[in-house]
Order: C-alpha cells, then structure tokens, then sequence
C-alpha cells in the first residue's frame, strides 16, 4: 500500500500533467478561433460589437403617480417630484384597471 508520501508525489505529477493537458487545449483553441476569424473575416473589433449587441436591453418602467393637475408622472423610483411635496403619495397613484 503506498505511503502518505507517494501519494503527494502522484498528485504533484498528475497536477503538472494536468496543468500540460490545459495549455495545449487552451493553444489548440486559439488556433481554431484564429482560423475561424480569418476564414470569416472578423477581428476582435467584431467580436466587441456583437458582445455589445447582445447586453441586456432596458425597458421603461410604467408610471404609477400622476400629477392631475399638470399631467406629469412619476414611476415612483428616484428624487419624488416637486409636485409630490408635503403630499400622501398615494393620493396620485395610476388606477391600473
């Protein structure tokens, strides 16, 4: 049965074996990704574009209060409007129905 010792030692090699094994798949992936791009005529400018095409897009937030008397409204995130001060918020939410 082997040692504490041995076993260290079997570890420490496969650890250098694996640590081999990731840096010729790592180049062997590069090389693919630099033939595709030049088969396909990209460039890492490309790339940037897409990654920015792809974010997350934003939608609007629908308002819940509403000033009566001048229109304006307030989705009820951020500074409250001026018209709001002093005043029982809920006195100017958006009937939903």
């Amino acid at each position: 049965m082997p040692t504490y010792a041995e076993y260290l030692q079997q570890i420490a090699e496969l650890q250098t074996l694996a640590e081999q094994a990731r840096r010729k798949e790592v180049e062997e992936a590069r090389a693919k990704i630099r033939e595709l791009m030049q088969t396909h005529g990209i460039d890492a400018y490309d790339l940037k574009e897409t990654a920015k095409s792809l974010s997350k897009v934003r939608g609007s937030i629908a308002p819940k209060y509403k000033d009566p008397v001048s229109g304006k409204t307030w989705t009820g995130r951020g500074r409250a409007p001026s018209w709001l001060n002093g005043r029982d918020k809920n006195d100017f939410l958006i009937d939903v129905d």
